[in-house]
């Protein structure tokens, strides 16, 4: 396993992280097979978690922090605060009362005293930047978190929280975490180039379209059982389309001539960007685990990225936007008592 710097901090990941998301998601993954899995990502080199607070209720977090039982140093843990855990008012957002509130909550869950990468799970539209920036360099001074990271930042967005940072002499962010693959390319507009330009480091989430790149999808559009699609229905009627198979089939067939597949031609074309920090892979066994990092290695040319991209441009898959944001997300007080 390669690593590499997240960003412009020396904090040192793996090219593969490991995507907690499914861990104690009914239907998904128990406890043995959370263990198990994150174990298998440790004795095959990762070293980079992503999980949120709001996973399963917090049950992501809580199998993370029991599989870390004595094997805490081998795993860096990247967790999130933002989301809605709970309904009413201060459960969700940047303020520094649920900042302050939801970091000891994922310490407790994680059983750890520190987290390695506290990261923004949405931007809060309702208040300004500064206060959630302050309390998370509040946090980086007393060691309970290493780093920050920003997710589903709109790229003016993330620029304006990196010079609030700067200007007020606060922790930077050291990454920014969006879908981006070959089928969600959108990042490629603002958000990549934002993140070269700053330095910050990129964290890809859903690198294989949710199962889609994985090569396992056949041309009837069925999921195999365990999978993202096979238990979100939402998530398998916008990936699973004629378009999007024929696609992944092409993509397939230059990978194959190369003596390659798709899931590595995933990976490496995701790789070959350098400002690429870590990819996370979702994974529910010990053989997810192996097959994923079996699947790192291969290394594209700069030549070789734009054909692959070229093939993507001729055949432009359906549903590519943005995975989510945070329009009508977040609403404010007032207009939550109004819908009541």
């Amino acid at each position: 396993m390669k690593f590499r710097h997240l960003g412009q901090s020396g904090l040192e990941v793996s090219e593969i992280g490991l995507g907690a998301n499914s861990f104690g998601e009914a239907g998904r993954r128990d406890i043995k097979e959370s263990i198990d899995t994150i174990h298998a990502a440790i004795d095959h080199g990762i070293n980079f978690v992503d999980t949120s607070n709001v996973y399963a209720q917090g049950k992501s977090e809580e199998y993370i922090g029991r599989a870390l039982r004595g094997r805490r140093a081998e795993m860096l843990i990247g967790t999130k605060f933002g989301s809605m855990r709970h309904q009413g008012p201060n459960n969700f957002g940047g303020s520094r009362n649920y900042v302050l509130r939801s970091v000891e909550e994922s310490l407790q869950r994680l059983q750890t005293d520190y987290i390695d990468v506290y990261m923004i799970h949405r931007p809060d539209p309702r208040m300004p930047m500064d206060e959630t920036l302050r309390t998370l360099d509040h946090l980086v001074r007393d060691g309970k978190i290493r780093y920050t990271a920003g997710c589903n930042f709109e790229a003016w967005r993330l620029v304006d929280t990196q010079w609030t940072a700067k200007h007020n002499n606060f922790a930077p962010l050291a990454a920014s975490q969006f879908a981006y693959s070959l089928m969600t390319r959108n990042a490629e507009e603002e958000m990549i180039p934002a993140c070269r330009k700053l330095g910050i480091g990129v964290i890809p989430y859903l690198p294989l379209a949710a199962g889609l790149l994985t090569g396992k999808m056949n041309q009837s559009g069925s999921a195999p059982a365990g999978t993202r699609m096979a238990v979100e229905q939402h998530t398998a009627d916008r990936w699973i389309t004629p378009r999007n198979l024929s696609l992944v089939q092409k993509l397939d067939d230059w990978a194959q001539q190369r003596g390659h597949t798709v899931i590595e031609l995933a990976f490496a074309w995701l790789l070959a960007e350098p400002i690429v920090a870590t990819v996370i892979a979702g994974a529910g066994s010990p053989e997810q685990i192996r097959q994923n990092v079996n699947s790192v290695g291969w290394q594209l040319t700069a030549t070789e990225r734009l054909d692959v991209s070229g093939i993507v441009d001729n055949n432009l898959p359906e549903n590519s936007g943005p995975y989510y944001s945070t329009a009508g997300y977040f609403h404010s007080p007032t207009e939550a008592a109004q819908k009541s």
